[in-house]
């Protein structure tokens, strides 16, 4: 039976910044491993050097038509609110 590998955590960029030393240390100790997100997008991959790059899987092909769902409303957005405010505005 193959290992299930360790659960990916997201990180943003500044975030990383901040914090390389304790990342570098959790991924060679701990065999963490790291999404780097640049504006809210994945951008990059931190994993132990000796790792298994991840195959795509069903979720990941998901989450792509979702952003690019996300992506094509944007486009034809006309309010000048966000999605985000409008809902909050509703809720109250």
């Amino acid at each position: 039976m193959k290992k299930k590998p360790p659960k990916t955590e997201e990180i943003g960029i500044r975030e990383l910044k901040a914090r390389a030393s304790e990342v570098v240390r959790a991924v060679q100790e701990q065999r963490a491993r790291y999404v780097i997100t640049q504006r809210g997008k994945p951008a990059a991959l931190i994993i132990p050097l000796d790792a298994e790059v991840p195959e795509k899987s069903s979720d990941d092909e998901a989450w792509e038509r979702l952003l690019k769902i996300r992506e094509e409303l944007g486009k034809g957005w006309q309010s000048e609110k966000s999605a985000v405010e409008i809902l909050s505005e509703m809720r109250r």
